[in-house]
Formats: C-alpha cells, structure tokens, sequence
C-alpha cells in the first residue's frame, strides 16, 4: 500500500527497468550487470530518475550501488524479491549504496539465504564473518520504506558514517538462533529514525556503535532476538567518539535476551554515553529487561581485571512495564571508576513469575519518581 501511495502522487519521472539492461526473473542468471546499468542510467540523469524492479525472483550477486550521482532524487522501486547467492563468501557487504545522496528505496525482499554459513558457524568450523544484507554507507537522505530483509548471513542493514537516514515499515526476520543476524546497526552516523517496524533475529534488533548520534527510535516490535542495544562500546585500541541523544519510545520486547541494554567493555578506552530516554516500554518474558554492563569481557581475554573507561550519564528510563524471565530485571553493573550518573526511573513495574522481580545496581547514582518495581537503590 506504501508504495502503490507512493506511485500514484509521483510527477512524472524517467524510470529504467532491469529487464531493459537484461535482468532475468528466473532465480538463477546472475542479474548484477543489469542492476548496475540500470542505476548508473538513473545516477548520469540530470533528472529525478526510478530504478524499477518487477515482479519475479533476481538472483544478484555483489552489487555496489556508487555515487555521487547528478541527481539527487533516485527511487529504487521493488516488487521482486531479490536473491543473494546460496554459497557464502568472504564477502562483507551484498548489497551497497555509497557516497550517494537522496536515494530511496520502496518496498520488495532481500533474501540472504544465509543458512549455510550459519551452519558454518555453529559446526564451530573456520568461517567468514559474512555479508550484511542492506549497507548504506558515507551517504545522506537516504530513505528506506517498506522492504523486507530475510535470512542475513551477518547484519541485516548497517548505517555507517551517513546522515538524515529515514526508515519505516520494514520487516526484519531471521530464526531466533541465527548468529550474528542483528537487524539494524548504526555506527558513526547523525540524525537516524527508526520506525513502525518488525524485527525478529538472533541478535541485536537494534544496535548503536560508537559515533551514533540523534537518533530517533518508535513503534517497533522486536524479538526473538537480544534487544535493543547500545554498544558494545570501548572494545578498540584507541579512544572512542560518544554516543549521544538517543530516543528509543513505544517499543515491545518478546521473549528476548535483553530489551533496553547498554554494554560496554571493561577496557581503559574513552569515551561516553548520554542523553539517552527510553519511554514506554512493554516487557514480555525478557531475560534483561533493563541492563547496562560495564564488565563485557567475552572468552575472558584482554580485559580481565580492568574497568571501562566509558562514561555513562543522564540516561532516563520512564513508564517501562511487563515480566521478566530471571528475577533480576534491572541491573546496573557500571564502571567502579566511571560509575554511572544523572539515571532518572519514572513509574518502572517489571514482575517475575507474578510477583515483584529484584534490582542489582553497583556504581550508580540517580533518582526516582512514582512507582517503581523493582526497588532500584539509586
């Protein structure tokens, strides 16, 4: 319905279709040539241009949509389902717009086929990382609306050093013990909104790295999958960029690992956390409700014994609500010396098996308003 709005209030623009660049709809002839002909026709246009993609399974191996381009208004328009290769590669990205301006992208699948690398990694064999499904890279005005990512062999869509990044009603979904299939990772990007989608994985179903900036999260159903997430930060060598003015509202977590999270590494590496509000939450058996982890040191290498240098501060957690799957809902096991400050709690009630859960806080400081359950010791 999104894009069918969208077609029929567009003026006139000039439109090249895969088919016409040799594109097949027969899930097997590899339609890369054609995709990137019909986008370097759109991107040498002096005019708003579409990109259309029909009904019909593409098969498209690694395409990198590049710019800049002449215009800036560029819409991808997709019925199809697009289809990556079903043998994995090195490959860190499939499907790419760098350095590009205005482009945004309508409706259709992207379908990963990620199941054989996952059965990679979980037979503990050498594998690749794996390709992130949707990258948008070193780009703004970007605008993604109605697209359906499946089965990712890593990341479903990474933002990346890119600003003015709108995206809305897409559909996200992997099994729950798919690894490493997070849903949306932003890092190093500005002025980013989330919106009015679903997203089911086996990781994160929102991730912020180091460097995220204004972003604007609401309306989302997440789960199965490890929550909301930012971080994990300090993990580097060398000092990190902040993370700043976060708004994640109006969100429901079910049956994940973590819902509302905050993770960093314990590791002497700078850097910061703050003006973060999560508002209206709703809570349905999630391990984590409300977690922030300043002791992240997986396999127990490099950070034994050392403390996070990560300074985390006026973070405010309001009207959250629903049942936890372990007794501990909320924890704050912040940095013995960075402790946590400036955490505000406003009419918090988080239940397990029915009654009152608990609350674990350690180097923290903050307040409370209304009801609160658990009992935060702030």
């Amino acid at each position: 319905m999104l894009l069918l709005l969208f077609l029929s209030t567009t003026t006139k623009m000039t439109s090249y279709n895969i088919i016409d660049f040799g594109a097949k709809n027969d899930n097997i002839t590899d339609s890369a040539n054609a995709f990137i002909g019909a986008w370097k026709a759109a991107c040498r246009s002096m005019e708003a241009a579409n990109v259309s993609v029909p009904a019909g399974r593409f098969l498209l191996s690694r395409t990198l949509f590049e710019g800049p381009c002449n215009n800036s208004d560029i819409r991808v328009l997709i019925e199809g389902i697009i289809v990556a290769p079903s043998n994995y590669s090195a490959l860190r990205e499939w499907v790419t717009f760098k350095h590009v301006e205005g482009v945004s992208i309508y409706g259709g699948t992207l379908d990963a086929q990620g199941q054989a690398l996952w059965d990679c990694k979980n037979s503990s064999r050498r594998c690749p990382a794996g390709a992130t499904t949707l990258t948008v890279m070193h780009s703004n005005n970007v605008t993604i609306n109605g697209v359906n990512l499946i089965n990712s062999e890593m990341f479903h869509m990474s933002i990346y050093g890119s600003s003015n990044v709108t995206v809305q009603a897409v559909n996200i979904t992997a099994p729950g013990d798919s690894p490493n299939t997070d849903g949306i990772h932003i890092h190093m990007s500005s002025a980013v909104t989330v919106t009015n989608s679903v997203i089911s994985t086996g990781d994160d179903c929102i991730s912020m790295g180091h460097g995220t900036n204004a972003v604007w999260i609401e309306n989302i159903t997440c789960g199965p999958g490890h929550g909301i997430s930012i971080g994990s930060l300090g993990g580097g060598a060398t000092d990190e960029a902040g993370v700043a003015n976060i708004t994640v509202k109006t969100v429901i977590f079910s049956g994940t690992q973590n819902g509302i999270r905050i993770k960093t590494w314990a590791n002497p590496i700078a850097g910061f956390v703050t003006n973060v509000t999560f508002e209206n939450i709703t809570m349905n058996f999630v391990d984590n409700p409300i977690i922030v982890d300043q002791n992240y040191c997986p396999r127990k290498t490099n950070c034994p014994n050392m403390t996070s240098d990560i300074a985390i501060s006026q973070i405010s957690y309001m009207n959250i609500t629903g049942s936890s799957a372990t007794l501990v809902a909320v924890k704050f096991a912040c940095s013995p010396t960075k402790p946590c400050s400036g955490i505000s709690m406003q009419n918090i009630m988080l239940t397990y098996d029915n009654k009152p859960a608990l609350a674990l806080c350690q180097n923290v400081n903050g307040t409370t308003v209304g009801l609160i359950v658990p009992e935060s010791y702030l």
